[in-house]
């Protein structure tokens, strides 16, 4: 068992990186335009102010260009055209190119500098994780114990729950934005129910004392977490409630009933576990998805998360801060498919490791 799962942990490691490497590659491609755009931030932020001239501006992009490698070949291999014959000639350039400096600053933990701010990447991914961390992991826990207790009362009674299977599923068909842009106008809005706050948190919160700067961090992740939870909580429920349902119509399930168990006894002690097994990719798959939909909730919101973070990087073309955060929620999601997988063999004996 645990040489499996190493094995299987090896293999995710592998996928991981061909992942980052793939994305590194084709985003660095176009490093001339990130360049144009993310460089004269990057100056302003290490070189201060008063930087000077174009020609002094210029010289000094030249230099943090230098410093930041980008002047290296992109890969091990390149490729020139020889402007007079046409020919094309392929150079080795050795551990002297972009990606091998990459590569081996992600293997000692230094994912590199962001072209926009000139600060380290992990410094930038870690603040953005403080926020998504909590508001996808509360999001995704919520939405699971919300969709156990309903997708059983759904499917011990599904025709007395008409009116909540057909607000569920009208849930479901509401996008994310929607759902966002609904809960902030009805419960952070003065001319309706001021309840929660509007917006991100403010700087005047940095004077407060911990217990009142807890209070508020908590409180401006009610509306985000309600809206991922919202729209996460149909498709788990009406999937659960729907495994259950032909649990319960099975042969075993009629045989319990003639013991004389009760249907919260079946579901509990033999349903709930079969019905289990088609919803555990489901809910593996829940968390990167919802970090996907935190890059809506957090624009909603004005909250500097991680999918916020990604959607600027991703407009300014800060590429190592990219790179840095498609990494980790790659690392996250194959992750969360080899989790499902070790629980897989949990939740059915008929599995086995060797198969």
């Amino acid at each position: 068992m645990v040489g499996v799962a190493l094995r299987r942990l090896a293999q995710t490691g592998l996928a991981v990186w061909a992942l980052a490497s793939v994305v590194f590659l084709l985003s660095y491609r176009d490093i001339d335009a990130a360049v144009r755009l993310a460089l004269p931030d990057a100056t302003e932020a290490t070189a201060g102010p008063g930087a000077g001239s174009a020609a002094d501006q210029a010289t000094q992009q030249a230099a943090l260009r230098q410093r930041l490698g980008l002047d290296l070949p992109l890969f091990y291999l390149s490729r020139t055209t020889d402007p007079q014959l046409h020919w094309v000639k392929w150079r080795w350039n050795g551990a002297h190119n972009q990606y091998h400096h990459w590569a081996m600053g992600l293997a000692r933990g230094n994912w590199g500098v962001s072209f926009r701010t000139g600060e380290a990447v992990t410094a930038r991914l870690g603040r953005a994780l403080s926020f998504t961390l909590p508001l996808t992991g509360t999001a995704a826990f919520l939405a699971v114990l919300c969709a156990f207790g309903l997708g059983q009362r759904l499917a011990r009674r599904p025709r007395g729950h008409s009116l909540l299977q057909a607000a569920l599923v009208v849930l479901h068909a509401l996008p994310l934005f929607v759902v966002a842009l609904a809960l902030l106008l009805t419960l952070a809005n003065p001319e309706v129910v001021a309840w929660f706050p509007a917006y991100g948190l403010q700087a005047a919160d940095a004077g407060l004392d911990t217990w009142s700067q807890a209070g508020q961090y908590a409180l401006h992740l009610v509306l985000p977490v309600a809206a991922l939870t919202l729209t996460a909580l149909p498709e788990l429920t009406l999937h659960l409630s729907g495994a259950l349902t032909r649990e319960l119509r099975s042969d075993y399930a009629t045989t319990a009933r003639a013991k004389g168990l009760t249907e919260q006894a079946i579901i509990r002690h033999h349903a709930l576990r079969n019905a289990l097994l088609p919803t555990i990719t489901l809910i593996a798959e829940l968390l990167p998805a919802l970090v996907a939909g935190a890059v809506v909730v957090e624009v909603v919101f004005a909250l500097p998360g991680m999918g916020r973070l990604l959607a600027d990087a991703a407009a300014a073309r800060d590429y190592p801060v990219l790179v840095g955060g498609i990494l980790l929620i790659g690392a996250a999601r194959l992750l969360a498919l080899l989790l499902a997988d070790l629980v897989y063999f949990w939740a059915d004996p008929r599995i086995r490791w060797h198969s």
